[in-house]
């Protein structure tokens, strides 16, 4: 069907589209840059994230089931996740240092029974307190965490693409995507409280660090630290479930 003008109705929407939710792309990458190093370009997220946006609009015709601006997201976040793992952005040594404190943290939650304080995890890693929370403020950008992201790397379907008609009917995808969910947020309420906080105003709430810095009254650096420390908890959590998280 076309209209008075000769464009046809669909691409008159897919154009309302872009331009109604190009300004989500650029709230998404400045939230994601508040966890990225400085050698992260913006404007290399922000053209990722427009890819994804644009492969959203275009496959929204088989996607019904879902409301257009959550299915968006999972594919403008997707693309930039894509751009940054092609881009090699983490230095080796931030992925090690992150490796040995989500160990940490793991060794000392057995011999604890419950989540080792930082000064506990800095004297098992035998660093002083300041050395572990640089190392965790070096290591910044480690924590990308989504749901979606914990496919299989090597599917080139995304987590929402499962949620599709297609494959609504098969139970064992439903059952494992279920307890996977199960032990994310059986993690993030074994939280200590702050970091819990501060996941849920990050995550639900979408507080920038600064804002959240300001909410807890410490600097944006601090938070920072914090939510690297939240992260490798969870990680942490979810690998001693037998669940691999990709880093």
């Amino acid at each position: 069907m076309y209209n008075a003008s000769g464009k046809s109705d669909k691409s008159e929407e897919k154009n309302e589209l872009l331009a109604q939710y190009m300004p989500m792309v650029k709230r998404l990458a400045h939230h994601m840059m508040g966890r990225l190093p400085p050698s992260v370009d913006e404007d290399d997220l922000l053209q990722a994230g427009m890819i994804g946006l644009l492969d959203a609009i275009s496959r929204y015709d088989e996607a019904q089931s879902a409301q257009f601006e959550a299915y968006a997201i999972q594919r403008i976040r997707g693309s930039m996740i894509d751009e940054l793992r092609q881009s090699d952005w983490l230095p080796r040594s931030a992925r090690q240092s992150m490796r040995k404190i989500e160990q940490a943290i793991g060794a000392l939650q057995h011999r604890l029974g419950r989540q080792p304080s930082e000064t506990e995890i800095a004297e098992f890693m035998k660093l002083p307190l300041a050395d572990y929370q640089a190392m965790l403020s070096d290591a910044r950008g480690h924590q990308l965490l989504y749901f979606e992201d914990f496919g299989d790397t090597e599917d080139d379907d995304s987590f929402l693409d499962k949620q599709m008609a297609d494959e609504s009917s098969m139970p064992l995808p439903q059952l494992l995507d279920a307890n996977l969910r199960a032990c994310i947020i059986a993690g993030i309420e074994g939280l200590p409280e702050r970091e819990r906080l501060l996941l849920s105003l990050y995550y639900e709430q979408e507080l920038n660090l600064r804002e959240i810095s300001e909410v807890f009254g410490v600097s944006e650096s601090r938070v920072c630290q914090l939510h690297g420390q939240a992260i490798a908890r969870l990680r942490s959590k979810l690998k001693d479930d037998a669940w691999i998280v990709g880093a």
